[in-house]
């Protein structure tokens, strides 16, 4: 198949999280699997690669704008293409600033649409299917169903659109249809309109030939009143059509047997590389070395600083969480309140807890080599990546059972002897307190906890099954377009 994906951020160009993952890894074993891939995203300011493959025009709200293409051959099989529109993308972030989102993001991703769809329009060998992801890429369906419904080589092209975070809506005025392109018929609640409101994400729910979410825990979620934030109703309806697939990682940048970021490589068969990973853990993030710290388990945390991530419940028991006797290290970013908080923690317990705000790929395969537990909270998560780096590195993660973290982490069952880390259920801190504490019990048996540990990094997360199943959706959408 020819497939022609689009999204807001791909790995190694922009990221701001796991999508950029995603869309770097799940191109390449698609392509491994004979497929060819063409995938789609803004040149925004950091993106200075690529060859000029010429431009296209976008019309919009009555004035046309060229859009500049380029060109990177990524893989055998996989190009990744951006749009240039300097007025939209030469920023310094991708999504907005500090003090909040770009307000022209209704037309700065509705350009990344038209354009993309302008796009597929003039290739000589028309794509077999078109995935979009996630509200910034909404739109993508909706203009294959109005605008562009009988333009050659795009018209009744079929089309998947993926949801990594139904809580992101791409909610906007009503007025900005206008400057869209968009008629006025689209405000319908059959089409975008969300509550007095048009959005994105709607539109691709809406207009989508079939609807992927990335996780089948979280596809059953997103589809009940408590996490389905205003959707679930239509997701019930469009519930034939939705499917939850798994993500992978990716097993060529995520391996501890070869990470470039780890002062000793090692293996499920050999894990004295993780003592060597912690000890430049600790003394990268200004925690003590010694004997003492070496011994004592060292619970990472790598994340956005968000309720949803359970930063809110970390809160509600930080100082429980000081009296155990473990280590802290966090490396991530968010809501201002959530920041200061573990910066002042940092500051009153310099031994016990190690904070780096911001993002530092490197710091962050460090964290998932050297620490020996991993801590995920979170009120929901549609699949999470983090988990499985984890398992993978022999780390044991300590999770909520919701959503991608149910679908990963057996709970560890002391009588069998048998699971992959620690689960909780209710969202509470008297809960993640207990799971933990189950945690810091086990790490005291080397034996039992060795066995978690070769558990985990036994298990299969790569994209091999993730790719054959979206190849089986590509599929089935061709057929639903008839």
């Amino acid at each position: 198949m020819r497939i022609l994906m689009v999204a807001s951020e791909v790995w190694p160009f922009a990221k701001t999280g796991g999508l950029a993952d995603v869309l770097g890894a799940l191109p390449r074993a698609l392509a491994q699997r004979g497929h060819t891939v063409d995938v789609v995203l803004p040149r925004y300011r950091s993106v200075d690669t690529g060859e000029p493959m010429g431009a296209v025009p976008v019309f919009m709200g009555g004035t046309r704008r060229d859009a500049p293409l380029f060109s990177t051959q990524m893989d055998p099989g996989v190009r990744v293409i951006t749009v240039a529109q300097d007025d939209y993308y030469a920023r310094e972030h991708l999504y907005g600033s500090p003090a909040g989102d770009y307000p022209d993001n209704a037309e700065r991703f509705g350009f990344l649409a038209h354009a993309t769809l302008a796009m597929a329009a003039r290739q000589t060998a028309p794509y077999d299917v078109i995935h979009a992801h996630d509200w910034q890429c909404g739109l993508v369906p909706a203009l294959l169903e109005t605008t562009y419904a009988a333009l050659n080589g795009v018209g009744r092209t079929p089309t998947v659109f993926t949801i990594h975070n139904l809580a992101y809506q791409g909610l906007f005025d009503v007025a900005c249809l206008r400057r869209l392109g968009l008629g006025p018929d689209m405000a319908r609640v059959e089409a975008m309109e969300h509550w007095g409101q048009v959005s994105f994400l709607k539109a691709g729910i809406q207009f989508a030939s079939i609807l992927t979410t990335v996780s089948p825990r979280y596809a059953m979620e997103i589809q009940s009143p408590e996490l389905g934030f205003g959707f679930d109703s239509l997701l019930r309806y469009r519930a034939r059509d939705l499917v939850g697939i798994l993500n992978g990682i990716d097993y060529d940048q995520w391996n501890p047997a070869t990470d470039v970021h780890l002062p000793t490589p090692f293996d499920a068969s050999n894990l004295a590389g993780k003592d060597a990973a912690k000890q430049r853990l600790l003394k990268d993030l200004g925690l003590p070395v010694t004997a003492q710290t070496r011994v004592r388990p060292l619970v990472g945390l790598i994340s956005r600083l968000v309720e949803q991530k359970g930063f809110d419940l970390l809160s509600s028991v930080a100082g429980q969480l000081l009296a155990l006797e473990a280590t802290f290290v966090l490396l991530g970013s968010g809501e201002a309140v959530y920041e200061e908080s573990w910066r002042a923690l940092s500051a009153e317990h310099p031994e016990r807890v190690g904070v780096r705000i911001g993002f530092d790929e490197g710091l962050a395969h460090l964290i998932e080599a050297g620490a020996d537990i991993f801590l995920m909270p979170s009120r929901f998560e549609p699949c999470g990546l983090n988990q499985m780096y984890s398992l993978r590195y022999g780390t044991v993660p300590v999770v909520r059972d919701v959503g991608g973290l149910h679908d990963t982490v057996r709970d560890y069952d002391e009588a069998s002897g048998n699971g992959t880390g620690f689960t909780f259920t209710e969202y509470s801190g008297e809960a993640l307190l207990d799971a933990l504490n189950r945690a810091l019990a086990a790490y005291q048996d080397r034996d039992v906890w060795s066995r978690i540990q070769q558990a985990g990094m036994r298990e299969d997360h790569s994209w091999k099954a993730s790719a054959r199943a979206y190849e089986a959706v590509y599929e089935r959408a061709g057929r639903a377009i008839g």
